[in-house]
Order: structure tokens, then sequence, then C-alpha cells
């Protein structure tokens, strides 16, 4: 059960390390490329830019990714590829989709295989998995060069190009061929129909006909490998990794884990690398590891070591009293029935809505880290896990910064950083400092303004929408749960994720779908708007916030300055994280997950 976890952080932790190596060579334009290479390299480069030159070709660069992903898919009736004859998605998910693969979210209001034609895929879905997935990766060298002083901190379309090229192209052409072994499908045919054994099984034609069952396929070996590496997501089926043609065996699911993890782990050690302070970065990157190691124990013990209590006995009914205001009545009580109890065994733990190929606690396991890794692929059911495990997800996801995403992760810490250093130099009576320059009011602002945009975006939206009608009606289950689905969903959507609580009724289908879900255009919308909002403005600030700290004088060392180097650091960190992240979301933890463990039905009472 623990020899899973144990053997993926091990490994994770091995491979991060050289990859941060190679991956400051690239940034650092060390490389000598081949000659057809460095050609493409050189008609990209229009010239070193300074930070706001930077950030405007990043911004402008992705408004092109706006408006090429929404032509494609609103073109996918006309496209080749389509035998299945797949039509146009409504307006507001097309919105919603382009934003969401354009962001490096990848949350689908959509099922890949039942709405997208394999063009679709091709065209506009695996590009996206490659340039979003390289934005942050980009914005965070960015940053570094800031750091170190830099006025003009390099060309945004040649590290685009470094990226996609250098780094993504080669792992994936490696993980793509692994994953051919193993058995998963690369073709460009849309579909097998194949007879069944129990003939009549899938319905009969108008003559009476057995019909034969229809498996989508399509060029999977290349789409699995960068939506795991970029911690993009998507999935080409509903099903995602659970999908047994998207994860076809547990060495898959092995590769599939690490891919998602290498990135951001050997990003944190980049950092270091090219800030010329490698043991700045091993503090930090401990701090992740200890938060890491910590999100998937929890997940494991309230999942795989407890079973489900909605299959437990309830011997004999009894009241249970829920707290209100003082009244002469008395708080309200509920009656609650005796439950039979199922024949099922549960020494393995909570099974519902798990992938059981992969070994009981694999699904928990892979729970925590696509959360906190900003992926949002799954291979179970996120809405089946236990309330307390499904805090793991959830606080993955608040923080933002337990490795995360390529790039936005450090970013997140970054800001972490600033705000406990200025805390902490306020509560000693000396001036703040990060990396020998002063830190003042304008990048406090920035900080603030960095770190709070995440928190409005998830809980602004989940008051609405829990408060109306759009809200209430799209849950699938009422109460503490269904709060859980809304703030899940903002969550997902605000961390640049992708996961989701399955149960919101959220799809609209194909423009000409006579009966969508009735507040599926406001989810796509309010979703949409929170992407961008969410991705964008945590970009932009920190690096104004770089630049202001960069253009200013290093301090000298003294027996004063707090080193970054330690453990005292470490902790310092670890507590501003904890006790922000608390501050911020611990309310919304308490009425959704922890109400529901708490009782009556199914969880406590």
């Amino acid at each position: 059960m623990w020899l899973l976890p144990l053997v993926i952080l091990a490994t994770a932790v091995a491979l991060s390390i050289p990859l941060s190596r190679y991956a400051a060579f690239i940034m650092e334009g060390d490389y000598a490329p081949p000659r057809v290479l460095r050609w493409f390299e050189q008609r990209l480069d229009s010239g070193p830019q300074d930070w706001k030159g930077y950030t405007v070709s990043l911004l402008v660069f992705n408004v092109a990714l706006f408006v090429y992903g929404f032509v494609v898919l609103a073109l996918q009736p006309l496209m080749p590829l389509n035998p299945l004859g797949r039509g146009m998605l409504s307006p507001t998910t097309i919105f919603h989709s382009v934003i969401s693969f354009m962001t490096n979210t990848d949350l689908q209001h959509y099922a890949g295989d039942q709405h997208l034609s394999n063009f679709s895929q091709i065209f506009f879905v695996i590009p996206n998995l490659f340039l979003s997935a390289a934005v942050g990766l980009c914005a965070l060298a960015a940053i570094i060069r800031l750091l170190r002083g830099q006025t003009l901190v390099g060309n945004f379309f040649v590290d685009m190009w470094r990226v996609v090229v250098y780094a993504f192209v080669p792992i994936a052409l490696i993980a793509g061929l692994l994953y051919l072994q193993q058995g998963m499908p690369m073709t460009y045919r849309s579909a097998h129909e194949v007879s069944v054994l129990d003939a009549g099984s899938m319905g009969t034609s108008g003559q009476g006909q057995a019909k034969p069952q229809t498996i989508v396929v399509g060029p999977l070996a290349a789409f699995v490998p960068i939506k795991m590496l970029g911690t993009n997501g998507g999935g080409f089926y509903g099903m995602n990794s659970a999908h047994p043609l998207e994860n076809p065996t547990a060495l898959t699911n092995i590769l599939t884990t690490l891919l998602m993890m290498i990135f951001p782990m050997a990003l944190v050690l980049m950092y270091g690398r090219m800030l010329g302070r490698p043991r700045h970065s091993v503090v930090l990157y401990a701090v992740m590891l200890v938060m890491l190691i910590s999100l998937i124990g929890w997940s494991i013990y309230w999942d795989t070591l407890h079973g489900n209590p909605a299959l437990t006995a309830r011997p004999a009914a009894g009241p249970f009293p829920i707290p209100g205001p003082a009244a002469a009545a008395g708080p309200r009580v509920l009656s609650i029935p005796a439950v039979a109890g199922l024949p099922v065994d549960q020494h393995l733990g909570n099974l519902e809505g798990k992938e059981l190929r992969f070994g009981t606690s694999a699904a928990a396991t892979f729970a925590a880290i696509t959360t906190t890794f900003t992926c949002g692929a799954v291979n179970c059911e996120l809405d089946s896990l236990n309330p307390l495990a499904a805090l793991s997800p959830f606080v993955g996801m608040w923080l933002n910064c337990v490795y995360g995403g390529k790039g936005v992760g450090m970013i997140n810490l970054l800001v972490f950083m600033v705000i406990g250093i200025f805390v902490t130099g306020q509560m000693v009576g000396r001036s703040p400092e990060y990396l020998g320059r002063k830190v003042g009011a304008r990048e406090m602002k920035l900080a603030m303004l960095a770190l709070l945009v995440h928190p409005i975006m998830i809980l602004g939206p989940s008051g609405l929408f829990a408060a109306t009608s759009w809200g209430t009606q799209a849950v699938s289950n009422p109460g503490a749960h269904g709060l859980s689905q809304i703030v899940f969903q903002f969550s997902s959507s605000s961390a640049n994720n992708g996961a989701a609580f399955n149960g919101l009724s959220v799809t609209y289908g194909f423009n000409d779908n006579p009966s969508p879900a009735p507040t599926a255009v406001p989810w796509d919308i309010a979703g949409g708007l929170v992407m961008l909002f969410a991705r964008y403005l945590p970009i932009v600030a920190p690096m104004a916030l770089a630049a202001g700290l960069g253009r200013k004088k290093p301090s000298p060392v003294t027996m004063g300055t707090l080193r970054d180097d330690t453990p005292t650091f470490g902790f310092l960190l670890l507590g501003t994280i904890m006790i922000i992240g608390a501050l911020l979301f611990l309310p919304i933890a308490v009425l959704g997950p922890l109400a529901e463990h708490l009782g009556p039905i199914p969880f406590g009472g």
C-alpha cells in the first residue's frame, strides 16, 4: 500500500535533479542547436525584451491561441478526420474550452470521446498542451533573470521555442514510445466497431439486428505524454486516466504519475541554479516535499485505510441535533433511521469510484499528486473520495504552491516568500530583504495582489452559485457535498488545475442539443472568466515585483541578515503558507468536507 507512493516519490526526486540541470542549460541558452533548428530560432528572435515587452508578448501570444482555438472548434463539423459526424459545440462551451486549454487548466465541460473529432484533438488540443504548458516556464525564467538584476530578460518567443523543442518534444517522444509498447493506441482512425459476447446488449437496429460496440480511438500515444508532462490533464476520453486505452497498465500509471511531477519539481532546483543559490532552492524544494508527502499520506489514510461509511450498518434509529440560533424550542432535531449494512468487505478501504487495476493506494496517491501539481488528470472518481480524504485535493489547489504547475508553482511560492519575509522583518524590527534587496511597499502591494486573486476567484463565484439556482440546480447532492462540488469546480478553475468533482451538471454539449444542462451557460462563462483572471494576474504581478526588486541595489550581508538557505527559513516559509492558507480557506473547508464527514448521513452522526 505504501510502497507505490514511496517508489513514485523517490523516482520523481531522482529524476528532477538532472532535469533541473538540463532545464537551466536550455533557458540560459548554453546549447548548440542543429543548423535547421538554429535557423528557425533566429527567425523567432526579435531581440531582447524588458519585462514589459516580455509580458506583452506573452499576453498577445495567448490572445492568438484563443482566436485559433475558437476557430478550430467552431469549424469542427466541416473539418476532416470526423467520420463519426461530431457537430459544433455550443458557443459558450467553445468559449470555456478554448480558455481552459489556453490557460493550461484543461477543465472540460465536455467528454473528448463524445464531443470532439480527431481533427479537433490533433489541431486544437495537442498544440495547446505543448504551448500553454510552456508559458508558465517562460514566465519563471523571466522572473529569475529579473531577480538577477537584468533589465533585459530575453525574448519570449525564443524561450517558448526552447521549452517546446528542446524539453517537451524529446521527453514526450520517449514517453510516447513507452506508451505504445504498453498497448496505447496511435492512429488517425476514429473508432472500431466490434461484436460483443452478449448479443443485443448494445441495443438493436430498426431491422432487429444487434448493434456492435463502438470503441473510440485516436492518436493517444501522442496525446497522453504531453497531457501529463505539461501538467495539462485534459483527457482524450471522459474517463481520463481511468480509461484502459488512456492508461492501459500499472506501468503506464506509474509513468503517467511521474511525468506530471518531474518538471514542476525540477524547476524549483532550476530556480536556484539560475540564481546561483542552489542551497536556497534545496530549502524551497524540501518545504514543498514535506507538504506533498503530508497530502499524499492524508489522502491514503482517510480513503485507502477507511471504508465507505455509506456501506456501514447503522443498527438503530436515533436523533441528530442540528445546532442553530438560540430559540425557545431548542435546536432542530433530525430523526435518523436505521440503515442495513451491505455485504461488502471493506478491508481494502473505500473502493467506490476507484480503478482497481493499479493497486489499492494508487487512486488516493494520484488524487493528491494531480491536484498539487495542477495537472487535473484523474484515475479515480474524486467525487467518491471519503470527505476527509477529499481535503487533500482541495488543499493542494488552495495553496497552489506545493510544486504546482510548471513555473507558476514556483512563482506562487515566491509570493509567499516575500510576504513571510516582510512579516518577519516587521516582527524583529529590521528592513525585510530577499536576495539582499529590500522588500518595500510596492513589492508588498504586488505580492498581495497576486496572493488574493486566487481566493477571490474561488470564494466569490462559489458563494454566488451556492446561493442561486445556477449552483443548486447543478449539484447532484444537496448539503455539504453539493457545496464541495461547487467550490471544487472554482478551485480547479482558479488553480489552473482541471480536475472536477464529477456529478456537477455543467455540460451543454453540441449546439443543437435539445436538452442541455439547465445551468451550463453560466457555468461556462463564469468558469472561463475565473480561469482568465486567475492565470494571468498571478503571472503579471510577480513579473512587476521581480522587476522592482531586481532594480534595487543589494545590501551587504550582516549578522542580522535573514539567511534563506537554512532550516529556519524553511520553517518560516512553511508556517507562512500554512497560516495564510488556513486564514483564507478554513471556513469553506469546514462548511464542505468537514461538515460532510461529521454527519448525519452517510458520514459521521
